[in-house]
């Protein structure tokens, strides 16, 4: 009986066992399965918002499926991210653009320079490749044009970018007058570059000394509406005189005038070119001439009412300056090279250097461009400057005057004295640069004796004028042209030109001075 009653516990015992065993199988299949559903919602969820395969396995099951949430949870917000991120990048390639982070956006350009028979076109040509060196420059077309008016225009048009006028032509534009008139132009400076000259050049035999002396005579003026004939017109004016004054009035371009001159039909004419001009050069050769000089009180009145003129010595004994027997004073106009007043700052620095640079090396091939100092680049400009150029100026000021804006050094310590003997005086602070404050001199260490008294440090006296006065910033956007650059200087037809080109031709090539200016007239 006992035997009988073991057996059959030993028999439930073991029957309870396995149906233990089959219950933590079930339970295992059951999480297994939780799991799978979990992660089958998920993964239908984030791939195309799947359906949930419902199902309840007890308590651990529930757990799961907590877990599941929070794994949907995470996917999503991984989803977000990742929804998020090429927006960041687009941001980022943004900044890039627009000269933020990473390199800056390049620009093309198109140069206005002026007839090809004239020296603005050449100096286009030979700053083509300089310009073209520069990181965020992608290309540069030079083009063929009628010069300063149409120059401005085009840049107002969004044609140029980049140009070469005369100093009276972008002072009307800016100040919105005479061909300008109602319609300013936003415009500014790079540079500053050489000067056209007012000639004036007579027969020797015509009693011309001064420029009342045309009073009663023949006269070349230069072509209606060129440059030449504002200035003459302007030079008359500024000594009382006017057309109605003089004998006879030729409207007539440099080969013309020297034509009528050495027939005897003229006793004086007007140049306005750079020196040499090769028309006055051949004159010289066949007919003896008199420089009539532009000085006194007429070179006073034209310099105060138009801010555009400054004077100009024409020197003596120079002999690829007509070689005078004595030096002759008038007054001369610069050409400037401007831009459009939305052209960005780093472009406009980065122009302004490399032409600085340019100047500076053995490369000059243009003679216009060894007619000036390229230290003058940026002073004394009827146009405001670009911010972008006006702050590469200031490097050059820093490096003449010590670094610029910031605070003297500090003066070195005195040596320290030797007992009982007093240390060295500390060195004078160095002067601030653009009239940073220098920094008192450090005292010397005095060892057993006493210290000597610091040396105060020397204050830079304060700039004023072109020396430390800038230029109003201006906006930074720059429209860019749409152009493919050309391999070589590009002309184009002329538009829109005035009468005649207000560059003088100086020889393109050699180093020896015999810089002579073409027969065309300036214009404007």
């Amino acid at each position: 009986m006992k035997l009988r009653t073991t057996m059959t516990v030993a028999a439930l015992g073991l029957s309870g066992a396995l149906l233990a065993g089959c219950g933590d199988d079930n339970d295992d299949q059951a999480q297994q399965e939780s799991q799978t559903q979990s992660t089958d919602q998920s993964s239908g969820d984030t791939a195309a918002g799947g359906n949930s395969m419902g199902g309840s396995a007890g308590s651990d099951s529930g757990n799961d499926d907590a877990t599941s949430e929070e794994d949907m949870a995470s996917d999503d917000s991984a989803d977000t991210d990742t929804e998020d991120a090429p927006a960041a990048t687009s941001e980022d390639d943004e900044q890039v653009a627009s000269g933020g982070e990473g390199p800056a956006e390049q620009v093309n350009l198109i140069f206005g320079t002026g007839g090809t028979g004239g020296s603005y076109y050449p100096i286009g040509g030979a700053l083509k490749s300089v310009f073209e060196k520069s990181d965020v420059v992608g290309g540069v077309q030079v083009v063929a044009t009628g010069a300063s008016v149409q120059n401005i225009n085009n840049i107002t048009d969004g044609l140029n970018q980049i140009a070469i006028v005369m100093s009276d032509v972008a002072y009307d534009a800016v100040e919105g007058q005479n061909q300008f008139d109602g319609n300013p132009a936003n415009i500014q400076a790079l540079a500053g570059l050489y000067p056209n000259v007012v000639q004036v050049v007579a027969t020797a035999d015509s009693d011309i000394d001064g420029i009342e002396d045309l009073a009663g005579k023949r006269v070349g003026v230069g072509k209606v509406g060129s440059g030449v004939e504002q200035s003459a017109a302007k030079v008359l004016e500024s000594a009382g005189l006017s057309y109605d004054d003089l004998a006879q009035v030729s409207h007539t371009g440099y080969a013309d005038s020297v034509t009528e001159m050495s027939n005897g039909n003229l006793d004086a004419a007007f140049f306005t070119s750079g020196v040499p001009n090769s028309s006055i050069t051949g004159l010289m050769q066949s007919t003896d001439v008199t420089f009539v000089p532009v000085e006194g009180d007429v070179a006073s009145t034209l310099l105060e009412k138009y801010p555009y003129y400054e004077t100009y010595e024409i020197p003596a004994d120079a002999a690829e300056r007509y070689d005078l027997d004595e030096a002759v004073d008038t007054v001369a106009i610069r050409n400037i090279m401007i831009v459009s007043g939305d052209m960005r700052e780093d472009v406009a620095e980065d122009l302004t250097r490399r032409f600085h640079d340019y100047l500076e090396s053995d490369s000059v091939s243009v003679g216009a461009l060894r007619q000036f100092d390229p230290n003058t680049m940026g002073t004394d400009l009827v146009v405001p400057l670009n911010p972008g150029a006006e702050s590469f100026y200031a490097t050059l000021d820093g490096a003449a005057a010590g670094q610029d804006g910031a605070d003297g050094m500090d003066g070195t310590d005195g040596a320290d004295g030797t007992d009982g003997t007093a240390g060295a005086a500390g060195g004078n602070g160095g002067a601030g640069g653009d009239g940073g404050a220098g920094a008192n001199g450090g005292g010397g260490d005095g060892g057993d004796g006493p210290g000597a008294a610091d040396v105060n440090a020397v204050e830079d006296a304060n700039r004023g004028g072109t020396d430390g006065t800038g230029a109003e910033p201006s906006s930074e956007a720059n429209a860019e042209a749409a152009t493919t650059p050309a391999d070589g200087a590009t002309a184009e037809p002329e538009k829109g030109t005035s009468a005649e080109t207000p560059e003088d031709d100086i020889d393109v090539e050699g180093d020896s001075g015999d810089e002579n200016a073409q027969d065309e007239d300036p214009q404007s």
